[in-house]
């Protein structure tokens, strides 16, 4: 009866172990995961703005992003 109950106390604080372990690194990923897409919108919002303003220099800030030559 007492090495059932060592047996699953053991068991519970191993899995209490994994669990935060698991949440740790699922938060890191989440975070990475928010950054780039704050990061991707404001490069958005940058570029929208260069449209806006110059649709040329925009342009060639495409081609350039997208490897083709300018001419």
């Amino acid at each position: 009866m007492l090495r059932n109950l060592v047996g699953y106390a053991v068991f519970a604080v191993v899995a209490l172990f994994l669990v935060k372990v698991a949440f740790g690194l699922l938060g890191i990923v989440w975070s990475l995961f928010w950054t780039v897409v704050v990061f991707a919108a404001i490069g958005f919002v940058f570029y929208f703005i260069l449209r806006l303003i110059s649709p040329r220099s925009a342009d060639k800030v495409d081609d350039m992003i997208k490897g083709k030559k300018s001419a």
